[in-house]
């Protein structure tokens, strides 16, 4: 066999491997689309059907196919019988869960960022010990904590106040642990070094260096603790009692469950409430976090792969 055959037949046995390579490659891509693509419209079919049911009424609802569409005005009449549901209440349930949310976020996102940053940056004593505490109670389900939160709450007359949602709602240690995480790898420890060199102080170094550099954790922490407080229902449903002082979701359940077309042992009530008022009602409660999720789309890119490349 001469050199010529051998590099010959080489150079094809390579070819023959980058061809391979080449065609695995390509069906790994196009197994990876197949399996996003029926996922996406797992979760986008349901979104399109809500978004279709209130233009219709309840018989359009029976008998038309279920992407078809009905009518603008339907919007506007489904929309007059939720208001006319115990005067209205759904507004002031909207307002509510507008106010109990924003707090929640802005006491929940500032304790988190400054706890994150101590456990992280600072000469903290039992650091270690805190963390595990943390860790600890990130792992713990919230209904195991809704008992001793509600004995808590009502010994300090807090009960069936909006504060008791507000507070309690706020705990937030998955939020300290991800502040933790981000101080830790996605700011060089030579920063604040640098700056405790110069004579600043802990509060200085976190407000003039650790703070302007954590817009991207800013953006993750608001999502995540938004997504949390606005769908909340059962520390609601636990700790409030008046109708007046229910949020979104709680006062939702307590009109689906008092209307007949959920709940067939209220078939002899007369209600205005159908299903094309039950999807525009339950709109109200998807559209606001698809609406903050592609405001923070981009701080929440940032934020989740803050340390995924060590400086």
């Amino acid at each position: 066999m001469t050199t010529e055959t051998v590099v010959t037949e080489t150079i094809g046995h390579s070819r023959g491997i980058v061809r391979t390579r080449g065609f695995g490659a390509i069906t790994g891509r196009a197994v990876v689309w197949i399996v996003l693509v029926l996922f996406g419209i797992v979760s986008v079919v349901p979104m399109i059907w809500l978004v279709l049911a209130p233009s219709k009424t309840a018989k359009q609802l029976n008998d038309d196919a279920p992407f078809s569409f009905g009518s603008f005005a339907q919007y506007g009449v489904a929309w007059h019988n939720l208001l006319s549901q115990n005067n209205g209440i759904i507004v002031n349930w909207m307002a509510n869960s507008v106010v109990y949310t924003a707090s929640i976020v802005v006491i929940s996102c500032v304790t988190a960022v400054l706890a994150g940053y101590a456990l992280a940056a600072t000469t903290l004593p039992f650091k270690r010990m805190l963390l595990i505490i943390t860790l600890i109670a990130m792992i713990v389900p919230p209904v195991a904590l809704v008992v001793p939160l509600f004995v808590e709450v009502s010994a300090i007359g807090l009960y069936d106040n909006p504060l008791s949602v507000i507070l309690t709602s706020s705990f937030y240690p998955f939020g300290v642990f991800l502040a933790y995480i981000y101080f830790s790898t996605s700011i060089p420890t030579e920063l604040y070094e640098a700056a405790k060199v110069d004579g600043a102080g802990e509060f200085t170094t976190f407000f003039r260096i650790a703070l302007p550099l954590s817009r991207g954790l800013f953006g993750m922490l608001a999502f995540f603790s938004f997504s949390a407080a606005w769908v909340n229902y059962f520390l609601p449903y636990v700790l409030l009692q008046s109708q007046e002082n229910f949020n979104l979701s709680v006062g939702l359940g307590f009109l689906f469950t008092s209307s007949p077309a959920l709940n067939p042992l209220n078939g002899a009530q007369q209600s205005l409430i159908g299903r094309p008022e039950i999807a525009l009602a339950s709109l109200f409660l998807a559209i606001p976090i698809l609406i903050v999720f592609i405001a923070a789309s981009r701080l929440l890119v940032r934020g989740v792969l803050a340390g995924a490349v060590k400086s």
